[in-house]
């Protein structure tokens, strides 16, 4: 296979698809910080890189697909392995049936034919040329009731970000947020029981809050079992154009924090995240010409893992330890299989990952136990993402995932466990199915019952 241009973007071992929803206002208003609505999804800017194409597509999902899907070939990207990303962040607030065509429509773009209905557009995309491996949902604390996290699970999704922003009812209210840390609490727990990689946004810097309070906020997160995601995206608040915050800021005395501010404040964060987390993203692409003080800088992470590598600190988290990062470091000799037990959100977490000598991450699985249940939230295996059947030299496609599920089904058997679940993207099941996993009744899940 020939190397990819921005090879990055498949450098985790699946390709993601980003797909944008039409504008909509959020039911509970809008948060001060939240420069959009009008013409594009509320959280977002008509300059971001997603929205300006899905405007010129008028955000039809189908459309959206097909660009995505024709750009990343012609980038050299496999295409059988796709994350599809629903950007938008109220998308269970919008109509059922807006809902319900969207996904379908994704599915059958990535079919390459139309279906007569949802179900039946998954069942083709089990075995299609580009299969949707992972399917992610923006959405909102308070939208993740049990009927909505059952309807999450009929489109297939398997991943959910969540705006906490900073937990903390005061600023919530000021900052007209709309919902409560126990929502976050309630949320993230409902998520996990019911299999969902679990996202954070994080949001340091806002109105009513200071560095100090944002570092003891960022702690909590995974000090207290009620929270400790899978994963987090920070995003610094900024004061932007059409936003509350521009015509309040002066007002309130509000001033966002200057690159140096924040590179202090992330340095401070960074050794505090644990290895069973990933940091996703830090800053939002939002154009220079939007803000109304210096924006900061974009490529704030690369200037303060160098900082900290230099420096020597130990950073645990998942993102800077891949192999797909870490081609330097890559000997395959050595490698083990390190677990990781924690509590969180009333379960018990089992954190299983490949590593080398170095702690280069080569794999890793999710499992969680609760309530005399198990449940895998996830199975990954890091290194460039390779086309189906293409034989791998570094990381995919060389037994990690079954060594990763052999271990996982050996920790639930000791358990006294008899059945093992895993939340499956519909384009993995066939993956599953050799594994001894079957489909249950409801179609959601794959399982297995164990000797």
């Amino acid at each position: 296979m020939e190397k990819p241009k921005k090879p990055v973007r498949s450098a985790s071992g699946v390709t993601p698809l980003t797909v944008v929803l039409k504008p909509r206002k959020c039911n509970h208003g809008t948060c001060i910080y939240c420069p959009g609505g009008d013409f594009v999804p509320q959280s977002y800017t008509d300059k971001s890189p997603a929205i300006m194409r899905a405007l010129d597509l008028k955000f039809d999902p189908y459309e959206q697909v097909q660009a995505r899907l024709k750009v990343l070939k012609k980038m050299g990207h496999p295409t059988d392995k796709i994350e599809i990303i629903v950007l938008g962040g109220t998308f269970l607030q919008y109509d059922l049936d807006y809902q319900y065509d969207f996904i379908k429509s994704c599915f059958d773009s990535l079919n390459g034919k139309k279906s007569n209905n949802l179900e039946e557009a998954k069942k083709i995309n089990e075995t299609a040329e580009n299969r949707c491996v992972a399917l992610c949902i923006e959405n909102r604390p308070d939208n993740c009731s049990d009927e909505e996290i059952k309807r999450m699970l009929e489109f297939g999704c398997t991943r959910v970000e969540i705006g906490v922003q900073l937990p903390d009812d005061e600023i919530y209210k000021k900052i007209n947020r709309g919902h409560t840390v126990q929502d976050v609490v309630d949320a993230t727990k409902r998520l996990k029981n019911a299999g969902f990689k679990v996202g954070y946004h994080f949001m340091p810097g806002l109105p009513y809050s200071n560095p100090e309070k944002d570092l003891k906020l960022f702690r909590m997160l995974f000090d207290k079992e009620d929270f400790r995601p899978d994963q987090l995206k920070i995003y610094p608040c900024q004061i932007v154009e059409d936003s509350p915050l521009a015509k309040m800021y002066e007002k309130i005395g509000y001033k966002s924090y200057s690159t140096e501010q924040m590179k202090k404040l992330l340095s401070e964060m960074f050794p505090i995240i644990p290895n069973y987390c990933r940091i996703m993203r830090i800053m939002r692409e939002i154009p220079k010409e939007k803000m109304l003080t210096e924006p900061m800088k974009l490529d704030l992470r690369n200037i303060i893992e160098e900082n900290l590598k230099k420096q020597g600190v130990e950073i645990k988290e998942i993102r800077l330890r891949e192999i797909g990062f870490n081609k330097e470091n890559s000997l395959n000799e050595d490698l083990k299989l390190k677990t990781t037990k924690y509590k969180a959100s009333n379960g018990t977490e089992y954190f299983l990952e490949v590593v080398n000598e170095k702690d280069v991450l080569f794999g890793l699985l999710r499992l969680r136990i609760f309530d005399g249940k198990a449940i895998i939230r996830e199975l990954h295996v890091y290194g460039q993402n390779l086309n189906l059947g293409e034989k791998g030299e570094i990381s995919q496609h060389r037994g990690f995932g079954k060594w990763l599920m052999q271990e996982a089904e050996k920790i639930v058997s000791s358990e006294g466990i008899k059945f093992l679940k895993v939340i499956s993207g519909v384009g993995v099941r066939e993956y599953y199915k050799k594994l001894g996993y079957e489909l249950d009744e409801d179609r959601i899940y794959v399982v297995k019952k164990l000797d």
